[in-house]
């Protein structure tokens, strides 16, 4: 089915307390489908008024139904919503696509399948979250209870949109908690369809709410919510530092998963032709718009200008075009205005002295296309790391190439940035390529490969790339809190009070 094709403009409401419901103000926004610039959708656009309602739906369901079920009856609701997303796969895909423009072949067989995986794995963590005894001295019984948090508000970014909805869902559900989740303006659509599958699992009324809105307004309405526990937090490190300052107020725990400038290491002696696929994958992918892109390219000096020369002219036979076809490798950036500020950087980039090698404007495409958000996958070299295209987070299909000499040099270089989300090696010598994972600064490394993802394994950042852990089991720590108990075994009156 061609994005051109799908002309039919979807209508939703918000989803609060179990039910679908128009806004208090009964405004409404519209997201386009970023291939043909057409509307896909007509959504409830959410306010404060509608983030009370949803927190007071939230903390109703926490206290009440919620709280009384057993964690294995959570367990299975999580994986009953994991069949059942399954099952809507190939449809949850394609709206995924409409609505982000990334190719139809990442929303299927990438995106959905990770979608499951995460609420599965979650569903067994389910019956695993345990307290511990504490050997303390004397006639004490000391131990602790692993408790959920409470009402969270989560709030995720529109490049991964349902993978991100998953991230945050699956971890705090299986904990124990209640959600308000309010998704990208730019990409509601998935979070949305994702709400009726909760509801057929059967879900209690109240335990997830989705309020679609913008960020200043719904989103900074959640960020300061006094009813609400947790804050968790993915996109922009600027918006997540707006995100901190605003919980900040009632102290509410906050985890946050932010931009980043990762440094992508090519040594000479590595498989050149694994490096230049994986140099592809790490910047290319999803459009660019990944925030553990591959967008500083470190290739060692001897074997720059072949590595260059590969790059580039794999680059040039990238197809992009109608996202919906499936020979299609690069789709459209996600909106106008993603657009804009990546055209902004090449102009800077250009200004600053780099070279084009390959890209640097939009694609021709047919008539049908003509107003989506394209643009082509570009190279640029003669870079410099202090070079804003080598600082600043661009979020689409731009890489800056460095070239190295010398290992000392490239680790400060490497390191030399606000971010530390994420990193690639690319070596056939193991004892570097551990050294430099130790060396770098960032919260995970890939070596010899690049954008690998699994729900078991942990993703975050250092430094302003933000802090806390998606995945794993290190993301129910973002869910949980620890209550520690103590019991006298003694039965004696203790301290000088009872003599």
């Amino acid at each position: 089915m061609s994005s051109a094709t799908t002309a039919t403009t979807r209508k939703y409401q918000l989803f609060i307390d179990g039910q679908w419901v128009d806004s208090d103000s009964g405004k409404t926004f519209n997201t386009p489908n970023p291939a043909t610039g057409e509307t896909l959708a007509e959504i409830a656009e959410a306010d404060k008024s509608d983030v009370d309602k949803a927190v007071s739906a939230a903390r109703r369901a926490f206290e009440g139904k919620w709280s009384k079920l057993s964690a294995r009856d959570r367990g299975r609701l999580l994986y009953k919503l994991s069949q059942l997303i399954e099952q809507h796969a190939a449809e949850l895909a394609a709206l995924e696509t409409a609505d982000n423009g990334k190719p139809i072949k990442e929303s299927l067989y990438v995106d959905l399948p990770q979608v499951v995986e995460n609420f599965e794995y979650f569903a067994g963590w389910a019956t695993k979250i345990e307290g511990e005894t504490i050997p303390v001295p004397g006639k004490m019984f000391n131990y602790t209870l692993r408790e959920p948090v409470g009402v969270c508000g989560q709030i995720i970014p529109w490049n991964f949109p349902l993978l991100m909805a998953a991230w945050k869902l699956a971890p705090a559900l299986a904990a124990g908690n209640t959600v308000v989740l309010k998704p990208a303006e730019q990409t509601p659509v998935g979070a949305m369809e994702l709400a009726k599958l909760i509801q057929e699992a059967g879900f209690p009324e109240g335990v997830v709410n989705i309020v679609p809105g913008y960020g200043e307004t719904a989103g900074a309405a959640l960020a300061a919510h006094p009813g609400i526990d947790k804050i968790a937090f993915t996109g922009s490190t600027e918006v997540g530092k707006m995100i901190a300052k605003a919980a900040a107020d009632n102290l509410t725990k906050v985890s946050l998963e932010l931009g980043g400038k990762a440094p992508n290491i090519v040594f000479a002696d590595s498989d050149l032709d694994q490096a230049v696929a994986g140099a592809m994958m790490g910047i290319f992918y999803n459009q660019g718009q990944v925030c553990c892109a591959g967008s500083r390219l470190f290739v060692e000096e001897s074997v720059k200008d072949e590595f260059l020369g590969r790059l580039s002219d794999k680059a040039g036979k990238i197809a992009v075009g109608d996202p919906m076809n499936k020979a299609t490798q690069m789709g459209p950036q996600v909106s106008e205005e993603q657009l804009n500020r990546i055209k902004g950087y090449v102009d800077i980039a250009r200004e600053e002295g780099a070279t084009v090698v390959a890209g640097g404007q939009p694609p021709q495409l047919d008539e049908a296309f003509q107003k989506g958000y394209f643009f082509t996958p570009t190279i640029f070299s003669e870079v410099n790391n202090s070079m804003r295209v080598a600082q600043e987070e661009i979020f689409g299909p731009v890489v800056s190439v460095i070239s190295f000499k010398d290992e000392d040099d490239l680790i400060k270089q490497a390191n030399d940035t606000i971010y530390g989300l994420s990193a690639g090696i690319w070596t056939r010598d193991i004892t570097r390529a551990h050294r430099f994972a130790k060396e770098i600064k960032a919260g995970v490394v890939w070596i010899n490969t690049y954008n690998m993802f699994n729900a078991a394994s942990p993703f975050g950042g250092y430094k302003q790339s933000g802090y806390g852990r998606e995945m794993g089991r290190h993301a129910l720590e973002l869910y949980t809190q620890v209550k520690s108990v103590w019991v006298d075994l003694s039965g004696r009156p203790i301290g000088w009070f009872g003599k």
